[in-house]
């Protein structure tokens, strides 16, 4: 699984507006058969940074997401909307095909 988050400050003027930005973006890569997740989330310090948390199956999964129409359309749109370089953090977890259990919280009967 390659699994990445990337934290994207917004510019305050489009802060409120981001999952609206990016909606076409986030659905159509909802929709890849190699995506097994893509969130966005804002976050509880500062209203203007996100933070996109999205994996692939694997490598093939990642390279036809990054070839694909969508991310190329919204590489190029994205800039405008942003107030500084977002950063990213992109692992590839061996063996991984999603999300685990966490063991230290379960619900109580």
């Amino acid at each position: 699984m390659i699994f990445i988050v990337v934290r994207w400050p917004v510019k305050p003027e489009f802060a409120d507006q981001w999952l609206d930005i990016v909606a076409d973006f986030t659905a159509s890569t909802q929709a890849e058969s190699g995506n097994l997740f893509f969130d966005w989330s804002r976050s509880t310090e500062d209203p203007t940074t996100y933070t996109l948390v999205e994996a692939f199956a694997d490598q093939d999964a990642g390279v036809a997401h990054v070839n694909s129409g969508h991310f190329r359309a919204a590489i190029d749109k994205l800039p405008d909307y942003v107030s500084g370089t977002p950063e990213i953090i992109n692992v590839t977890i061996p063996d991984a095909t999603g999300w685990s259990e966490m063991a230290e919280v379960r619900p109580r009967p």
